[in-house]
């Protein structure tokens, strides 16, 4: 029997979580289906219960619903809860359990690409729920200070507020408008974009990045454009810069593995796929 399973957002077409779970279901010979579901966010509730009569085995959560995930799972995981958002839910028994990969898919993206922390100073962008992944994320990596900002300050205190949590030792978050960034860069090993500025057709990031050390990384977790506006700034910088890709690979694979029963890897060929089928868009 065809084993169902899909991502679920509003909007959703932009979505490269059919072509990569698509391409692990044929290289592992796996029965099995992926498709992309939307849902505006008043209709949410509404769909996972209709995928869950129609048999699907789960569900990643996609903007907006990262939140609203969260609230209707019947469990999260420990990194859902210190996060404050749910990014996979699994149908089991009637019952949904909601996890979040984005920590950990973030974490390995940037473990890969630049290591360790070290208790360096990070800039995180961004107030929502891939914010709240990639803050817990941040401080597995061995974050120092993370200075979050955010459009809304409002809910970036809020955030700030939630995942001030045992789990948060030896990393301090403080919160800070947007306009005060050039004279925080000069203290960031690492900036983070958690928003979805620069992603399809809406506005870049507005950041002088002038000030930041020549040694820093730029992190987008946008993947599609894959070299976003603020990617291109970096790059013409020197610095050194990590694009959304590496971050949607390793988040994807707890997931594929609790659809589908077999763990995946990420590879070179993977990523490949991913960027032709961005190429042909």
């Amino acid at each position: 029997m065809t084993i169902k399973a899909g991502v679920i957002g509003w909007p959703v077409a932009h979505s490269l979580s059919p072509v990569l779970h698509g391409y692990w279901l044929k290289q592992y010979g796996i029965d099995g289906s992926y498709e992309k579901i939307p849902a505006a966010p008043e209709e949410f509730a509404a769909t996972i219960a209709r995928l869950q009569r129609e048999g699907f085995s789960g569900v990643n959560c996609t903007v907006p619903h990262k939140e609203a995930a969260f609230a209707l799972a019947d469990s999260n995981d420990d990194i859902a809860r210190s996060a404050g958002a749910t990014n996979l839910l699994v149908f089991r028994h009637g019952a949904i359990a909601g996890r979040n990969t984005d920590a950990y898919g973030l974490m390995a993206s940037l473990k890969e690409a630049i290591g360790p922390l070290g208790g360096k100073a990070v800039v995180l962008l961004g107030a929502g729920g891939a914010a709240r992944g990639a803050l817990v994320a941040l401080r597995q990596l061995g974050a120092g200070c993370i200075y979050l900002m955010a459009r809304n300050p409002e809910r970036a205190t809020i955030l700030a507020f939630e995942a001030s949590t045992p789990s948060a030792e030896g990393s301090v978050t403080e919160v800070r408008s947007l306009d005060t960034f050039p004279r925080i860069a000069g203290r960031a090993a690492l900036v983070v974009n958690a928003t979805s500025a620069g992603m399809g057709g809406n506005p870049p990031l507005d950041l002088d990045l002038s000030a930041l050390p020549r040694e820093a990384a730029v992190c987008d977790i946008v993947y599609h454009p894959l070299e976003t506006q603020l990617l291109k700034d970096a790059k013409a910088r020197g610095l050194k810069t990590i694009d959304g890709l590496g971050m949607l690979m390793h988040q994807a694979v707890p997931s594929f593995e609790a659809f589908f029963g077999a763990r995946p890897e990420v590879t070179p060929g993977l990523r490949a796929a991913l960027v032709e089928a961005l190429g042909a868009r």
